[in-house]
């Protein structure tokens, strides 16, 4: 798979980034970068589906094991990266809180896919 960018400013959901499951073996990594202008704070997770995004209008979601809660301010940037070694359907990025302007871009590229 081509590199992957999602952005979410404010609070609430990216857009989803389909994988693809039959890819063996699965291998995602993924890195989420904090940017904004003056004082900001920003506590973000990034989240995976078993469900089909496609066939299912109501995926459950369930947090990184390691990129979860984290909070970024202008102060402590607090960038963070993971990966997949199982598949997962989908890939999103979530923020929960935020104060000010700011802006969490993850960046996502999946093995074995030109």
């Amino acid at each position: 798979m081509r590199q992957q960018i999602v952005t979410k400013t404010g609070t609430g959901s990216s857009p989803v980034i389909a994988t693809d499951t039959y890819i063996s073996p699965f291998n995602v990594g993924f890195g989420v970068v904090v940017t904004g202008t003056g004082t900001y704070s920003v506590t973000y997770s990034v989240q995976h589906t078993f469900d089909n995004p496609q066939t299912n209008p109501n995926p459950t979601f369930f947090s990184h094991p390691t990129v979860a809660s984290i909070t970024a301010t202008n102060a402590a940037p607090n960038n963070a990266d993971g990966n997949y070694a199982f598949p997962v359907a989908a890939i999103k990025v979530i923020v929960t809180a935020q104060t000010g302007t700011a802006t969490a871009t993850m960046t996502l590229i999946q093995a074995g896919i030109a």
